[in-house]
């Protein structure tokens, strides 16, 4: 039965709940890991962007046909390998660092693989949601979602970067192993989750032409087109910034990893306030205005963040950092559930994956671009060139036909002629 309020959905609750375990352990990891390179191996800032940068480009190798094999797979089966996965992993990082035999191109091969896992895992639960929730429940389910990362970057990475000070980064990553494993677990509960039926056996051939469909159902919307720019442009400039901040703060400003941890969670903050406050922002000024004019009042707020330093300066920065994520919580919300409801059912997985695509592969160049200039411009110019993206990402949607739409749109119908997956219903979560 479909309600409005995911929380009457049993399954949405069991999501929901494997979601904060796995959201708990990849924000301890994502402080942990880069940590584990820089103290415990005495990683640069090139290294450090090699591994962010391959955390994120599985999706830019595997993320467009994830949609179409996605479609073709029992989803739940995918949720729950794909958190196993995780898990075993991250349990190898401590293992071998007891061992003494622990080295950096092991954790390039530990973040690579676990982006591939990754891909699967975030195509497949954006294909699940609307499954157990229904389009009517979508944008509170949006912003339960979004809420839970936001909530996750506060107490994961704050809790993270105290736990690297008080057990050591290695240790930390045990608790990364642990929380998907505990995911995967509770994910065995989840019942309610069509199986694709039996369909179509086409090889290459078939498999590109729906690649080439979901290509053009986003690249050839306007509103969908400036939805994908923005939230890329906006996760490149992310990415630069949260790259190089383990250097600064821990090699360059002698500060603690806890005080690293701390930053961060403060951009968790903005992003809960954000994803909470998105549907009263757009109810007052409606979808399109909240999208387009509320995000350009505050893109200021991200030429903030490179002043970070130590001092009154770090308050400065962490206000920036907070309002900038603040933004994005609320784009999150907005923007994900347009898009859900711009996109007819047997196209949803395809379109989620060709976001991500883009979305993700953004941050895969924008680690890569992070480390090179790091090394070459140094790591205040290297924040400038972040703080200038996150600032310019409102732009795309601004100019676009989103700024004058008033409220979501209507179910869309799928065109005759159009190539479908031999799926079942698709579709989106949440999060850029």
């Amino acid at each position: 039965m479909r309600t409005e309020s995911p929380w009457r959905v049993p399954d949405f609750r069991t999501l929901f709940s494997a979601a904060v375990l796995s959201n708990a352990g990849t924000n301890v990891g994502y402080v942990a890991v880069p940590l584990v390179a820089v103290g415990s191996l005495d990683a640069g800032a090139g290294e450090v962007g090699a591994l962010a940068t391959l955390s994120t480009v599985a999706f830019l190798l595997i993320g467009l046909p994830a949609g179409a094999w996605v479609d073709r797979m029992r989803q739940r089966r995918v949720l729950i390998a794909a958190d196993l996965a995780r898990a075993l992993l991250f349990a190898s990082v401590p293992i071998a660092w007891w061992a003494d035999v622990l080295t950096l191109g092991q954790l390039y091969a530990v973040v690579f693989l676990n982006g591939c896992a990754t891909v699967f895992s975030d195509v497949t639960s954006q294909s699940v949601l609307p499954q157990l929730v229904g389009r009517e429940g979508l944008v509170r389910a949006n912003a339960a979602m979004v809420s839970l990362m936001a909530a996750g970057n506060v107490a994961g990475r704050g809790a993270g970067g105290a736990l690297v000070q008080w057990l050591t980064a290695p240790v930390a990553v045990v608790l990364t192993a642990l929380s998907h494993l505990g995911s995967a677990l509770q994910l065995i509960r989840v019942r309610h989750v069509t199986a694709p039926p039996p369909g179509r056996k086409d090889g290459g051939e078939g498999l590109r032409a729906q690649i080439a469909e979901g290509l053009r159902h986003v690249l050839g919307n306007p509103e969908l087109r400036a939805l994908a720019l923005s939230a890329a442009i906006v996760n490149f400039g992310l990415q630069v910034v949260n790259t190089l901040l383990p250097v600064l703060f821990v090699r360059e400003l002698g500060l603690s990893p806890a005080a690293l941890g701390a930053f961060w969670a403060a951009g968790g903050v903005g992003l809960l306030l954000g994803s909470r406050c998105a549907r009263p922002i757009a109810a007052r000024l409606g979808y399109g205005r909240a999208l387009g004019l509320a995000g350009l009042w505050m893109a200021p707020a991200g030429l903030l963040v490179p002043l970070v330093d130590r001092g009154p300066w770090l308050w400065i920065a962490g206000a920036g950092w907070l309002l900038s994520l603040f933004r994005i919580g609320t784009n999150n919300v907005l923007g994900v559930s347009l898009r859900q409801r711009m996109t007819p059912d047997p196209l949803l997985g395809r379109m989620n994956a060709t976001f991500r695509f883009l979305l993700t592969g953004a941050l895969a160049i924008g680690a890569a671009v992070a480390g090179l200039l790091g090394e070459l411009a140094g790591l205040h110019a290297t924040l400038w060139v972040g703080g200038a993206m996150i600032a310019l990402s409102c732009l795309p949607v601004f100019l676009s036909p989103v700024r004058a739409r008033r409220e979501l749109p209507q179910e869309q119908p799928l065109m005759s002629g159009s190539v479908t997956v031999a799926g079942d219903r698709d579709q989106s979560r949440v999060g850029g």
